[in-house]
């Protein structure tokens, strides 16, 4: 069955870094666009980032522009976004979709920025 599986969340200070992962199985990762969301308490889940099928295209939402950058291995299935020089505001469960004929999302992954 279609599987997202996010990982890589945790408690970091203000300034630091994460790396989450999203490992996808059971469809063609290869033909799918990729992107990463964010939702905070008491917010709507909002787009972070996302990156095209072949990779060769990003996009990433204005409040993270510079800090933030996605990738993807097609031959892993994976899907990753390092987080640099994180701030508090960026604390939310962070999500991994797939998109192409249909959707599919994964179970997100917390992350906490706090010191």
């Amino acid at each position: 069955q279609v599987q997202l599986v996010e990982s890589g969340g945790g408690l970091v200070q203000p300034g630091g870094s994460l790396r989450l992962s999203c490992a996808a199985s059971g469809f063609t990762f290869s033909s799918y666009a990729m992107s990463w969301y964010r939702q905070a308490p008491g917010k709507a889940r909002e787009l972070v980032a996302s990156i095209n099928s072949a990779g060769g295209s990003t996009m990433y939402a204005d409040s993270v522009k510079g800090r933030f950058a996605i990738s993807r291995d097609n031959a892993k299935n994976t899907v990753w976004l390092q987080m640099n020089s994180l701030k508090p505001e960026d604390t939310a469960v962070y999500y991994c979709k797939a998109l192409y004929m249909r959707a599919y999302w994964g179970q997100g992954t917390q992350v906490t920025v706090s010191s």
